[in-house]
């Protein structure tokens, strides 16, 4: 649960820095790059899922540096 509010928090982060821009540069770039073979199976929910994994990920990456 707590890594699950963590990625919302990153996602919320990335937002601010792009300006949630979701059809500019970066959010183009991270779209083609996470669904380069087609979009996710399961709709609107499948997206949501993978977007909120990414949070996670981002989340685990940031606290894995030192």
């Amino acid at each position: 649960m707590l890594l699950t509010l963590a990625g919302a928090w990153e996602l919320l982060r990335l937002g601010v820095i792009t300006r949630f821009k979701f059809s500019g540069p970066y959010w183009r770039w991270r779209t083609h790059t996470a669904f380069g073979r087609g979009m996710p199976e399961g709709g609107k929910w499948g997206m949501f899922k993978a977007t909120l994994d990414y949070g996670k990920w981002v989340h685990q990456q940031r606290m894995s540096r030192p």
